[in-house]
């Protein structure tokens, strides 16, 4: 069965824009925008708002291939990504007008662009959505998902998550990520009700809307976790609230036991997950009544999916009916979908005696200090468990020196090069500190790590 009818099946669903008080169910939405029945290509760049998911759900219902892209995408990107993949229909709410393209207005509300020439090119039958690993360059790269592949991880994630029908449910991930979007499909297929929102966990109107709807859930990654716990969440009480999430990345051990002792007064449960976008959204999850012991492992995997260790590049292996067709740089990839049920992680990991599996760091998150190779994942966990769980970010810096950057300022760089020395040897003149006020983030929420590079070669220039 496809996803849209999955989700079409769902009689309770409904979905509100939490800033205009706007409700619609899936029948209000079924087919209320006119697509040609033909194989083509739509970008939507959605904002997570109603109208940007009322225009996918109809094209989950057609016959077209879907990109989901961030509206927030520098126009020339936009415009670069177009020239390559020639798209038949484009929704974008911040723009009037695409050259080469007519608007079909919709309602109100929704413009649709559809090109003046139907396009010629061919499109592979399972390759359905694509979706970017970068979320801020606009590169051309997507990964190709097919129906089937989205289907599958839903259902595995709906074996272990604790959706009910009456839950109310915020988009604060968007659904461009894999994340955001494993939320969604799997809460329009069993949940209640879904606030289309493009507001984010740390800004206050979230909470003012989290008040009014009574959510039953959030999620977030590590970083989103990291900045609740310095401003009182777990200190607080939620009435509406039944579980948690998170994705993206490992906790250290002081914010593991703040939502453990969180979760153990409450009764709410924590869910951490391990996915990628090439599969589809999840590959693992840790049950919360292991979180106290074995976090910050990844757990065990989902239902369908199995794990294997490289045994001499300790690269993580998965298999299951979630992994991806392949990717597509050009118009030309997309008309072939590489069937395959096994995906190379690019995660250094290792498994405990019980089949646990723990994510040891990313195969290119090393670099050499005075020719030793160093994990710079590991560096961080060492630190955020060393000193208060506060958040700590690690560049290399072309093998010369270790940079590293934090929030709080009452640390100094004493308090920072002692722990590195006594915990991993590693001597102060390698190290060089920086305090600053914000953490440059991707759209998903996860840390950009190019963009940290940048900050301290910078810092670096000006010294």
């Amino acid at each position: 069965m496809r996803l849209y009818d999955l989700i079409q099946q769902n009689k309770k669903l409904k979905f509100v824009d939490p800033d205009s008080g706007k409700t619609a169910n899936v029948a209000e939405f079924h087919e209320s925008i006119a697509i040609d029945d033909f194989h083509g290509l739509s970008l939507i760049y959605s904002n997570n708002k109603i109208e940007s998911i009322e225009v996918f759900l109809n094209f989950l219902h057609s016959q077209f291939t879907i990109s989901l892209l961030s509206v927030q995408l520098n126009l020339q990107f936009k415009e670069n990504l177009e020239e390559i993949y020639e798209p038949y229909y484009i929704y974008d709410p911040s723009r009037k007008e695409i050259d080469g393209y007519e608007m079909d207005s919709v309602s109100e509300t929704i413009g649709l662009f559809r090109k003046k020439a139907k396009p010629v090119y061919t499109i592979h039958k399972d390759v359905k959505l694509l979706l970017s690993t970068s979320g801020t360059t606009g590169t051309p790269k997507f990964v190709k998902l097919s129906d089937e592949n989205l289907v599958k991880n839903a259902m595995s994630i709906m074996e272990f998550m604790p959706i009910k029908n009456d839950d109310v449910v915020p988009l604060n991930v968007p659904i461009i990520f894999v994340y955001g979007l494993s939320i969604f499909t799997t809460n329009c297929i069993k949940g209640g009700t879904i606030i289309c929102t493009d507001k984010d966990i740390l800004q206050k109107a979230f909470w003012e809307d989290f008040k009014t709807y009574k959510f039953s859930t959030i999620n977030g990654v590590p970083y989103v976790y990291e900045m609740l716990h310095r401003i009182g969440f777990f200190r607080k009480t939620y009435e509406s609230l039944r579980y948690i999430t998170q994705g993206g990345g490992g906790l250290s051990r002081a914010l593991i036991d703040a939502i453990v002792e969180y979760s153990e007064k409450q009764e709410i449960p924590f869910y951490a997950q391990y996915g990628q976008t090439e599969a589809a959204g999840r590959m693992a999850y840790l049950h919360p009544d292991d979180l106290s012991e074995k976090a910050p492992c990844i757990g065990k995997p989902i239902k369908g999916g199995e794990f294997e260790i490289d045994k001499k590049t300790r690269e993580l292996i998965y298999y299951g009916e979630n992994v991806f067709g392949g990717y597509a740089r050009e118009l030309e990839d997309l008309k072939v979908y590489d069937r395959t049920n096994k995906l190379y992680t690019g995660d250094i990991a290792r498994k405990d005696e019980n089949g646990y599996y723990y994510i040891i760091g990313r195969m290119k998150r090393f670099m050499k200090l005075f020719g030793t190779r160093i994990n710079l994942d590991e560096i961080e966990l060492i630190l955020k468990n060393n000193l208060g769980g506060e958040t700590f970010i690690c560049v290399g810096i072309e093998d010369k020196y270790l940079s590293i950057m934090h929030l709080d300022e009452r640390f100094t760089d004493n308090d920072i090069k002692k722990v590195l020395r006594h915990k991993l040897n590693i001597h102060a003149s390698a190290v060089k500190i920086r305090y600053i006020e914000n953490v440059p983030l991707t759209p998903n929420g996860k840390i950009n790590y190019r963009e940290i590079k940048e900050l301290a070669k910078l810092s670096e220039m000006k010294v």
